[in-house]
């Protein structure tokens, strides 16, 4: 059934499309004014999603990555026939041209280094510092000169992974335990310090349909042998890209601005429950073993043992949480068809 829901930035109306996608229907959404948007790594996992949720919503739309063209999946939905920029964020002149030329009203930065243990090679520092500090910094000066809001994706990886208690978005013990971490966090702090309408929004366990991730893998895995090792002493929560995207629009139609955590509810848990559970879904029969990290041994670079992220902060400013991470498996298996 295809559905036309009007004031879809209230939370009510949020949550009607939400349910219409759940049940499988075409939403249609309206309300709110229409924004011009620019887009970060739209051929990465998250930036097709987001892409996607805000032609959907009929916001204007720029999309960019590195490429000269979008080389994301070729899945036909909006964000591969949507206007798109080749841009270098490492580039700095190139990024204040771009986005003066634009004059976007808001930026999703999705755009990264996300190899997390090639980022420990001495070889790959300088240029995982040039994009996720540098080349966000990049970004953000070039927001600040159009007045435009920025969000800025981060991660847990920015605190030490010990303990228990979990990461509140406001939290300053940053104590990163890799060179991903480290510029993360480089990159954060030059938003914070250049911007004053920004959201900084960190994020956890990423999966989603454009790109390769934990599920993806283990479950190609999982066809191929009868037993997997799996690290059961890391804990935190899944981040389905596609019910994310729709919470970052959701902030740009806000001045609601800070620090956020955001991943799917439902609860933590660890890497092996959530291996047993999609391989549940999925209908494999393959053995998952629980082994510590010191068992499992294959990590370059070190893990959070606690990933674990407060969200409170997401409802106390009116914003809607992304749904139970077991439903987000079951919508994410039905999409990507692996």
């Amino acid at each position: 059934m295809k559905v036309f829901v009007t004031g879809v930035t209230g939370q009510l109306g949020h949550d009607v499309i939400v349910e219409l996608l759940r049940r499988g229907h075409t939403a249609i959404g309206s309300g709110g004014r229409d924004m011009k948007v620019f887009v970060t790594g739209v051929g990465g996992q998250l930036g097709h999603d987001v892409v996607n949720e805000l032609e959907r919503k009929g916001h204007e739309t720029v999309g960019s990555d590195i490429q000269a063209a979008y080389s994301g999946v070729t899945d036909g939905s909006a964000v591969t026939t949507a206007p798109y920029i080749q841009l270098d964020i490492t580039d700095k002149d190139a990024v204040q041209r771009v986005i003066e030329e634009i004059k976007p009203d808001a930026i999703i930065h999705c755009a990264a280094w996300t190899n997390v243990d090639g980022a420990e090679a001495e070889e790959n520092r300088p240029k995982v510092d040039a994009i996720n500090h540098k080349g966000t910094r990049n970004i953000a000066e070039a927001a600040k000169a159009v007045d435009a809001k920025m969000v800025y994706i981060s991660t847990d990886y920015v605190f030490d992974g010990q303990g228990t208690r979990p990461w509140e978005p406001d939290d300053k013990c940053y104590a990163p335990l890799n060179v991903y971490g480290q510029s993360k966090l480089d990159g954060e702090l030059a938003v914070s310090s250049t911007l004053d309408k920004y959201f900084i929004v960190r994020i956890a366990w990423v999966f989603g349909l454009n790109g390769k991730n934990f599920i993806k893998t283990m479950i190609n895995v999982g066809k191929t042998h009868d037993t997997v090792r799996v690290v059961n002493d890391q804990i935190g929560t899944p981040t389905y890209t596609l019910d994310l995207a729709r919470l970052l629009v959701d902030m740009i139609d806000t001045e609601k601005y800070g620090y956020y955590h955001a991943t799917n509810e439902g609860g933590y848990i660890s890497w092996y429950d959530f291996c047993c559970e999609f391989y549940k879904q999925y209908g494999l029969t393959t053995t998952v073993v629980p082994v510590s990290t010191a068992e499992y041994g294959l990590s370059v670079a070190a893990r959070p043992f606690n990933s674990r992220l407060d969200k409170s902060k997401l409802v106390k400013n009116g914003f809607t949480p992304l749904p139970d991470w077991k439903d987000a498996v079951r919508r994410y298996l039905a999409e990507a068809e692996l």
